[in-house]
């Protein structure tokens, strides 16, 4: 993310300087939320059954989000763990799950997963 600095100088001005300050400033990703057993009407009204469907066998294996993604699980029993230390996230059968863009994780499936999802910015 960057951060243009600017100045205001008269009401109704904004004046940016010729030599632009721009500063990256690392913020840490947000942590997984899980919505346990959400309303079926919910579920609809966010067009959740109309998303990509995805599976996997019992497995363990390391992701990495470059978006965020909101999934739905029809299927399974999984915790997910963030590579940096964040807490761990485990859900199930009906859960909804959101993961935030830029978070690396290893997914634990212990009992096989089928999910709706879908990918945003």
């Amino acid at each position: 993310m960057l951060l243009v600095l600017a100045s205001v100088v008269a009401a109704g001005f904004l004046y940016v300087p010729t030599r632009t300050t721009v500063s990256r400033i690392a913020m840490r990703a947000e942590e997984i939320e899980v919505i346990r057993q959400p309303e079926v009407a919910w579920l609809e009204e966010k067009g959740v059954f109309a998303w990509g469907t995805w599976g996997c066998e019992a497995s363990s294996f390391p992701w990495s989000y470059s978006e965020s993604e909101q999934c739905y699980l029809l299927e399974g029993d999984v915790t997910v763990t963030p590579s940096d230390g964040r807490e761990a996230a485990s859900f199930g059968k009906g859960d909804f799950v959101t993961f935030p863009a830029g978070m690396s994780c290893t997914w634990e499936v212990r009992k096989a997963v089928r999910k709706h999802f879908r990918f945003f910015d």
